[in-house]
């Protein structure tokens, strides 16, 4: 692992992300959440991690994850394979992230997506309302195409210095599948991007296809609404 992990590399790779989705009032908070949220798992930090786990399935996946960054045998047949994972406000990262050959890949950023859509805006101290409860608002199904939508596109632009670079690397992104089909649409995933590297901020294009989808409103609520808009008259 590179020794120049840290603060400071975790908010390089995330600050994109912030700058482009939130507003200017908002970022500030929401990056010192990030600067200590990433947590690297390793034969340093894996024994305290799994101690002070609170969730026995996470820490299996997490014991797992250790497991498979160090070429040992897993715990079971049916152990995911991953090398990071995100708990409310913490991202959990393996060693095998640095060796991952795949250009548009960044498991760290995959895995920041995520909070995005598990923690609450009071949590971090931002203002809540009834109708903004989450950092971002994330179609449930969505959450990952959001998280492989913004971490293909995060590497697009750290790589491209015109948007010209940022369309071709989007054609290049989708010209062979990259992501399982088991977990998200992968055409799908390279549209957004597509449509992304073609806007001018294009993590605001990823969020807009990643919104929850309205839901119908109830008779009882058309006629709530009706009532409360119809118009008023002068009785004689």
């Amino acid at each position: 692992m590179p020794a120049n992990v840290g603060v400071d590399f975790t908010r390089s790779k995330v600050e994109p992300m912030v700058r482009g989705l939130f507003t200017e009032a908002e970022q500030d908070t929401v990056l010192a959440t990030f600067e200590k949220s990433v947590v690297y798992v390793t034969s340093e930090t894996i024994e305290t991690i799994l101690l002070n786990h609170m969730w026995e399935r996470s820490a299996w996946d997490l014991a797992n994850m250790y497991l498979l960054s160090v070429g040992a045998k897993l715990l079971g047949k049916k152990a995911e394979r991953i090398v990071g994972m995100s708990e409310e406000t913490t991202c959990y990262v393996s060693p095998d992230y640095f060796v991952d050959d795949d250009p548009f890949a960044d498991f760290i950023v995959h895995e920041a997506a995520h909070i995005f859509h598990n923690c609450k805006r009071r949590t971090i101290g931002l203002h809540e309302t009834r109708r903004k409860e989450w950092l971002l608002d994330i179609e449930f199904t969505k959450g990952e195409t959001f998280a492989y939508s913004c971490e293909a596109y995060a590497r697009i632009i750290a790589c491209a210095k015109r948007p010209s670079e940022r369309r071709g690397l989007a054609v290049e992104y989708g010209s062979k599948r990259r992501i399982s089909a088991d977990r998200v649409d992968p055409a799908e995933v390279a549209n957004i991007v597509t449509e992304a590297a073609n806007a001018r901020n294009g993590w605001k294009v990823i969020l807009a296809r990643c919104a929850p989808i309205a839901k119908p409103r109830s008779i009882a609520q058309l006629v709530r609404d009706l009532s409360a808009n119809a118009p008023t008259t002068d009785r004689a």
